[in-house]
């Protein structure tokens, strides 16, 4: 089957969001991204390039600068926030954690509707339009110009020329195949899922012999794995709520959703649909998801 890809390469981006939920700091939410890509197709379909469509992202990580310090002697790192303006009488305003970074990507978005002959122009306005964009909350330094590229997914060298071109990076993939388990088969809640595939554990060997103490560390399981946050679920019914910005919508509260990722090098990644992320909603039980279509085709609900 052949795909069409749209390759951003090497977005530099300064000051972007680091607080991807209410209690994670680090890459920047999934929700993000696809947020980013989604206002991408909006401007499209105002440039009437109406057939296009963004239907799924893959990101590769090149750099990752977290904006935080540790003093000498201090035993954790602080957040570097902003200097907010003073109030009217001159003091200082409450302080709120604005956690922020300075990070390098790759995005490999996905067409459908597609139409060649338009390509020059759809190049044109992309790489217009990224420049002025916001990205995770952050300010676009610089980016390559915009690639288009056509993949046969069953053709194993075809995909892997293209997973290439994410290089040097880390692609980030879903793992929440890995909670689940915990939760189904351990009987673990979220947090306790989380947290246990996320701890480092440090032991301790002494040689009877020599008396020489051997130190080893492990975690439960292999790979870079991170908490990402994915999505939000509903925990509110629709409702009008006084003083909202948009009288037409109706208003719903909501709470972060926070799963495992792993960031891998591109060439140990063999299926694209391991890499892609969409969204994902279910009404039924008021979740809004970005998740990968391995992890969808996986799970499923």
């Amino acid at each position: 089957m052949t795909r069409r890809f749209l390759l951003i390469p090497r977005l530099q981006i300064h000051n972007a969001n680091a607080m991807s939920s209410p209690y994670t700091i680090g890459f920047p939410a999934m929700t993000a991204w696809l947020g980013g890509i989604h206002a991408l197709q909006r401007y499209f379909h105002q440039q009437d390039l109406l057939n296009v469509e963004l239907v799924s992202l893959a990101i590769s990580c090149h750099r990752f600068d977290l904006q935080t310090y540790k003093g000498r002697g201090d035993f954790v790192h602080s957040i570097v926030g902003t200097a907010n303006p003073l109030d009217k009488d001159g003091s200082r305003p409450a302080f709120v954690e604005e956690a922020r970074c300075h990070l390098e990507v790759s995005l490999l978005v996905e067409l459908e509707g597609f139409d060649t002959d338009e390509q020059a122009r759809f190049e044109v306005l992309i790489n217009q339009q990224l420049r002025q964009m916001k990205w995770a909350g952050g300010d676009v330094l610089a980016v390559t110009d915009v690639k288009i590229y056509t993949v046969d997914e069953d053709d194993e060298q075809s995909v892997k020329k293209l997973l290439n071109r994410l290089m040097l990076g880390y692609v980030l993939i879903e793992r929440r195949e890995l909670m689940v388990q915990a939760m189904r088969e351990e009987g673990q809640d979220a947090l306790n899922a989380l947290l246990g595939y996320l701890k480092v554990m440090h032991r301790s060997e002494q040689d009877e012999e020599s008396s020489k103490v051997a130190w080893s560390s492990r975690r439960k399981a292999p790979g870079w794995l991170v908490p990402i946050a994915v999505g939000f679920h509903g925990i509110s019914e629709l409702a009008q709520a006084a003083n909202q910005r948009d009288n037409q919508t109706p208003h719903r509260f909501a709470e972060s959703l926070v799963t495992l990722g792993e960031f891998k090098m591109p060439y140990r990644i063999s299926n694209l649909d391991d890499v892609l992320w969409q969204y994902h909603a279910d009404t039924g039980r008021n979740l809004y998801l970005c998740q990968t279509l391995s992890s969808a085709k996986l799970i499923g609900d």
